[in-house]
């Protein structure tokens, strides 16, 4: 089954699709320089299949390449990111994470 990451910019969040269907997203707000995630949710149809991480990991990974600094007020997100230190660098220096 075909996953793959998109940025939805027109409804502020990434979603992960599995053969073309939305099963989850990560929703955001932009500002200045930054990306604010504030709420991840996985369908109950796709739930167990480790897509949250997939979908926050490329999240992080498209927000960084573009430059912008992640504040994780999603308790996902931020969970995401102790669990893995390699994001750290990410994180807006202004918030604790």
């Amino acid at each position: 089954m075909p996953i793959e990451v998109v940025d939805n910019a027109m409804e502020g969040r990434f979603e992960v699709l599995v053969d073309g269907k939305v099963a989850g997203f990560a929703e955001y707000r932009l500002a200045p320089a930054k990306i604010v995630f504030t709420h991840t949710e996985v369908l109950p149809d796709f739930e167990g299949q480790g897509l949250a991480s997939t979908l926050v990991k490329q999240a992080l990974e498209m927000s960084g390449d573009t430059g912008l600094r992640v504040v994780p007020l999603c308790p996902y997100v931020a969970s995401y990111i102790k669990r893995h230190p390699e994001y750290q660098g990410l994180v807006d220096g202004s918030v604790g994470g």
